[in-house]
Formats: C-alpha cells, sequence, structure tokens
C-alpha cells in the first residue's frame, strides 16, 4: 500500500544572461505551513498589471526576485500615474502577471510588425513615384 505523498512542486523557467534557457524544479511539503511572516505582505492571486491607484491595465515590473520557494518580491510601476510599490507576491500571482507580460510583449511584437510593414510599403511607393517621374539620378547613390 503507497503512503500518502504531502510533498508538491512546481517549474519556474529561469533565462540565463547567455539567452540559455533552463527549468527548475522546487519541491515543497504541502502539509507546512506555508504562511507569510508577520508584517510581511502576502495578497492573494490578484492582476499585479492593475494598477490600485488609477485602475489603469499598465503596471509592470521595474525588478524583482525571489523571496523564497513560493514568493517573489516584486517592485510595481505605474506609468499612467506615477504610483509604485514593493510587495511579495505568490507564484500564482507571478505567473499570471508573467502570462500578461507576455501578451503586452505579443501585442507590442504585432504592432511593430504592422508599422514596420506601413512603413516600407510608403517608403516603397514614394520610391516607385520618384522613379516613374525621373527624380533619382545616378549621384543619389
Amino acid at each position: 500500500m503507497s503512503q500518502p505523498n504531502d510533498n508538491n512542486h512546481y517549474v519556474r523557467r529561469v533565462v540565463l544572461p547567455s539567452g540559455r534557457a533552463i527549468e527548475v524544479v522546487y519541491f515543497e511539503n504541502t502539509a507546512a505551513d506555508q504562511s507569510a511572516p508577520a508584517g510581511t505582505p502576502q495578497p492573494g492571486v490578484e492582476d499585479l498589471h492593475v494598477c490600485p491607484s488609477c485602475d489603469h491595465h499598465l503596471v509592470y515590473p521595474v525588478e524583482w526576485e525571489e523571496h523564497d520557494a513560493t514568493r517573489w518580491e516584486v517592485l510595481l510601476r505605474c506609468p499612467n500615474c506615477e504610483w509604485s510599490t514593493t510587495g511579495v507576491y505568490g507564484q500564482d500571482s507571478v505567473d499570471r502577471f508573467d502570462e500578461e507580460l507576455d501578451r503586452g510583449t505579443e501585442a507590442l511584437v504585432r504592432d511593430l510588425r504592422r508599422l514596420t510593414k506601413a512603413n516600407m510599403e510608403d517608403e516603397v511607393e514614394r520610391f516607385s513615384r520618384a522613379l516613374a517621374v525621373d527624380a533619382i539620378l545616378p549621384e543619389d547613390f
């Protein structure tokens, strides 16, 4: 008969300065008390990208580091109202924040590609018009 297993684990992906990514597996005993020490802020799972001051969805991390095996200390800043705070957040909150940051990055990359394409199309059109009216001379190159 197998013994009940009180161990739980989670995997965190870490990107090294060299660009290489590794996965770190953390094991913890779920039966142990994981509450924060007195005086340590530990909000529940929340949307860290939402500013509590102005309610905009622009909050970003200025810096973050591991507080312990399941929590992160994060310095947050809102560029809209200049609100900032440092807090200790659980892994669930930080994971959701990281996913939101990834979505924001993807949206920025999509916009960048769209703008780059529009700019290139505009340049090609102007170059074509200049060629059509003989406004391009050999000394232009």
